[in-house]
């Protein structure tokens, strides 16, 4: 009997924290809509477009604050707040550059967090599919970037761009293969998601295919899907202990 009041308890608990989940979420849904409703033109940029852009991603930076504490900050909580200033600086075309220096701090903090014992590794069976994946993935990287470097030697800064584009390549591809060895199924699509995103984005911003709204429209799409799903990812591993027992309270 103490079994079966034990699994009720654990039902009730995970249907009360997911509908908790959801209320928190409202703002970055809202938030989102907002941003593609208004759609604002990228030959445009301003404050206002910055704000409208990055607000999202801030929510979700709430949100991972308010349930996994302060210590966040130095994990998936400050990632996402240094997503947001990257994102604020991608609005404008010069400051291309910075906003890829900040939204590699961004994946360094992930990578940090995916490492710890909340995020505990996948079991043997699924570890060899995520092997696998992740070396596919790394395999394509190299690829992708050696396709991407004679459009690159054609810009102006390509004496910067192009060995920061290589660092960078290797910090996305480095938190996408920790977030696809973590026990979090969420983690790993926005892993993926995230990457599909710069990919998308990279091919557009280099010249290899041309601007378009609906090429805009995936990378803004992918993009948000990742930062929703690593914020999702990371409130359930904090509800969870080290030894992947879940923690008694309510998010």
């Amino acid at each position: 009997m103490d079994i079966l009041e034990t699994d009720a308890y654990d039902r009730r608990q995970r249907r009360n924290s997911s509908c908790i989940l959801f209320l928190f979420l409202l703002p970055f849904f809202v938030s989102s809509s907002l941003y593609f409703y208004l759609w604002i033109p990228q030959n445009a940029p301003s404050l206002f477009a910055a704000a409208v852009k990055c607000s999202p991603v801030l929510s979700l930076a709430v949100l991972v604050l308010a349930h996994n504490g302060g210590q966040s900050l130095l994990g998936v909580a400050g990632g996402l707040l240094f997503s947001a200033c990257g994102d604020c600086c991608l609005i404008w075309p010069e400051l291309f550059l910075h906003g890829m220096a900040v939204f590699a701090v961004a994946h360094l903090l992930y990578c940090t967090s995916f490492l710890s014992e909340r995020y505990s590794s996948l079991s043997s069976s699924s570890s060899s599919s995520a092997l696998f994946l992740s070396i596919s993935l790394w395999l394509t990287g190299i690829g992708t970037y050696f396709y991407l470097l004679p459009f690159l030697q054609k810009r102006t800064d390509s004496a910067i761009l192009t060995p920061a584009l290589g660092v960078y390549m290797v910090l996305i591809i480095a938190m996408t293969t920790l977030a696809l060895h973590t026990r979090w199924s969420v983690t790993a699509v926005g892993g993926l998601s995230f990457l599909l995103s710069d990919l998308a984005l990279s091919l557009q911003v280099f010249g290899v295919v041309d601007p378009l709204a609906e090429g805009r429209a995936v990378v803004m799409t992918t993009y948000y899907l990742a930062q929703v799903l690593i914020a999702v990812g990371d409130v359930k591993a904090g509800s969870y202990t080290g030894d992947g027992l879940r923690k008694r309270k309510i998010m």
